[in-house]
This record gives C-alpha cells, structure tokens and sequence, in this order.
C-alpha cells in the first residue's frame, strides 16, 4: 500500500493532538500519477479510500474460477447483463476498485464513455487467494456503503462463496449486508437472483464448473 500524508493543522490557538492526518488522493489525481510515470500502467493496484492498495498477483486457479464465471454468466443471461473482467468499478471520488468479475446492466456505449458505477452495478465478484480478510472487512462493507445489490468472495483454495445481499442501514447509521451466506463448493450458486426474480435459476456448484481444482 502506497499512501500519502500532510502534517497536521496548527494554525489555531492550540496545536492538534489527533496526530499527523492522511493525505487521501482523488481517482483525478490517482490517474494523473500514472500519466506522470509515478504508477507504471501494468501495474496491479486500485484506489481504496484514498489509499492506493498492491493486489496480489492472480494464481492459476485464481484466473480458472473468474475465467469459467465470466463464461457462464456470460451464457446464462446473454445480452441481459454486461460482463466486465477485472476492470474499475468508479465508486466516488476516492474509490475505484478494480473487481475480479462486474455484472452489469447493458449501457448503450457499451462503457466505452465512462466507467461503470454502483447504478450500473447489478453484483461484484471478488475472488481471493491471500486477500479473503481484506475483501471482506474493508472491501465488502465499501460496496454496501456504495449500494452494491450482490457481492460474492470466493475462496480460490476452498472453493467456497461468500455471498451478501441487500445493503440496509445499521442502527449505528452505517451500511452493511442484511443478506448473508456461505455457500460450499458443491452447493448450488445463486445465479437466478443476478437481475433479479424474472432470471431463470440454474444449479451449478462451483466444483462443477471447475472440476480440476482440488
């Protein structure tokens, strides 16, 4: 993780005690450190909070589970949905993850003009090799608070799925996933509530669809 800091305010009567504060970067400014050089364009990084995170390199059954997914959903929903493969997803102004899989809904540009937003957004699939803990306490709360209707995290090594629904207030006046699942390897996927109740189920584990992992 790259981040940036500015020395704390002491332009008041009383110099603050809170600390140095962090300097969080905008997505403009995110971008404007890869056309100065500063960020190479191969590099595998993405803007959370301000902050930019290292991803980790994608394994081979890292890159099997979102290649065979992106082909299944693919199949299943047609030009219902728009399948983007591990590209940003534009959040606000200090926030563009880049997800394993984004299932869209079909725009006419085809996202040609703009990246996706969370209006556009129809669910994320994470896929974790070493960055389970990450993607589920800092980065699934992200997408709730963003409004995120489906989020899945699937466990490269163990297959399984980590399926949350339904962004809904807390009583402390965040947002979190009222919904909440782990689904096995051999167990069906939910792939009938990708747009909704009018999508046809269709019931497929995970080991299924990628029977050389083990």
């Amino acid at each position: 993780m790259a981040t940036l800091s500015k020395a704390p305010d002491r332009s008041g009567d009383h110099p603050s005690t809170d600390g140095p504060a962090r300097r969080r970067l905008t997505v403009a400014e995110y971008y404007r450190m890869t056309e100065a050089g500063i960020l190479g364009r191969g590099e595998r990084v993405e803007l959370i909070d301000g902050e930019i995170i290292d991803m980790s390199p994608i394994g081979v059954l890292h890159a099997a589970i979102v290649n065979v997914l992106a082909r299944h959903v693919a199949r299943q929903c047609g030009d219902s949905t728009f399948v983007s493969i591990q590209n940003p997803l534009r959040l606000d102004d200090e926030n563009e993850p880049e997800p394993d899989l984004l299932i869209l809904r079909p725009r006419f540009d085809c996202y040609c003009t703009a990246h996706p937003t969370p209006a556009d957004t129809l669910m994320v699939i994470e896929v974790a090799d070493t960055s389970l803990a990450y993607d589920l306490d800092v980065k699934v709360p992200l997408y709730a608070r963003h409004g995120i209707p489906e989020v899945w995290v699937i466990e490269a090594a163990t297959r399984r799925t980590h399926v949350v629904r339904a962004p809904a207030a807390t009583k402390a006046g965040g947002t979190m996933y009222a919904d909440v699942r782990l689904i096995a390897a051999d167990e069906p996927l939910p792939f009938h509530l990708i747009g909704g109740a009018d999508s046809s189920q269709t019931d497929v584990s995970l080991s299924q669809l990628v029977p050389g992992a083990t």
